[in-house]
């Protein structure tokens, strides 16, 4: 028996992966997020699986599920939204599997900032522009953030940042950038990205609240600001540079001056 915590991805039902997808068609008992997991995806289980809504669930109660088909054999499809490395409150429900000596292993899923960025057209890290993306959010309701984990922080370094569970403190999101961006910094939000109801909105820190206010939107978005939002003349990578070696291992053999 085995629990396989499987990221569902970001909203579309055909960006689950196929492994993922096989591991839910497979499972006699399926645990899932009703409010984040698409139905479609959760229709591929079994005719005849235990399927169980957690949305209402404490972490207690989605053990106890868990246990009781541990103690029958049966293997635990535990579907989550997104990636489940990321704001997935994976990690307590292995912490309580293992003091229970219950066995899992983990399906990787496509992430909400992925997702966000494909659905706007972007590479994320551009050359001399951005190299580095950092997936954050603020605390609202949810649990506090560590003293050193603060926007400002992470701010100066100016680089891309994909600010999660925070489009309803956005008022507070933007103070803290401007000062370090600039208020004419490109920003986007994206609700519900790949989903049917999907809303992306484009800005600079100065005019997205207004949008977002506008918009109606207070949860299940995601905050991209950073200057490879609105890319202009970046250099080009290396990568593909006809000075670069392509040779296999070593330095390239040196050239008979005659």
């Amino acid at each position: 028996m085995t629990v396989h915590f499987i990221g569902a991805g970001p909203g579309a039902p055909d960006l689950i992966t196929v492994r993922g997808l096989n591991l839910i068609r497979r499972a006699p008992v399926l645990l899932y997020a009703g409010s984040l997991v698409p139905e479609a995806v959760i229709a591929e289980a079994p005719r005849d699986a235990e399927i169980t809504d957690t949305t209402s669930l404490t972490l207690d109660e989605i053990i106890d599920v868990i246990r009781r088909a541990h103690e029958r054999g049966l293997d635990v499809a535990r579907v989550h939204s997104g990636d489940v490395s990321i704001y997935s409150a994976m990690a307590e429900q292995c912490r309580r599997l293992q003091a229970l000596g219950i066995p899992y292993e983990i399906c990787p899923g496509v992430p909400s900032f992925a997702a966000a960025a494909a659905r706007l057209g972007l590479e994320l890290t551009l050359p001399e522009v951005s190299q580095s993306v950092v997936l954050t959010r603020t605390a609202v309701r949810s649990t506090r953030m560590p003293a050193t984990e603060d926007l400002e922080t992470f701010a100066r370094s100016r680089a891309v940042m994909a600010i999660h569970l925070s489009v309803g403190n956005l008022d507070a999101v933007v103070a803290k950038l401007v000062p370090h961006y600039g208020a004419d910094c490109p920003v986007a939000v994206v609700f519900r990205a790949t989903w049917p109801d999907e809303l992306i909105l484009r800005g600079t820190l100065e005019t997205i609240r207004t949008q977002v206010q506008e918009a109606g939107l207070v949860r299940t978005a995601l905050i991209l600001v950073g200057q490879a939002l609105a890319p202009e003349g970046f250099a080009e990578s290396h990568l593909y540079d006809p000075n670069r070696c392509r040779c296999e291992s070593g330095p390239p053999p040196a050239r008979n001056p005659t």
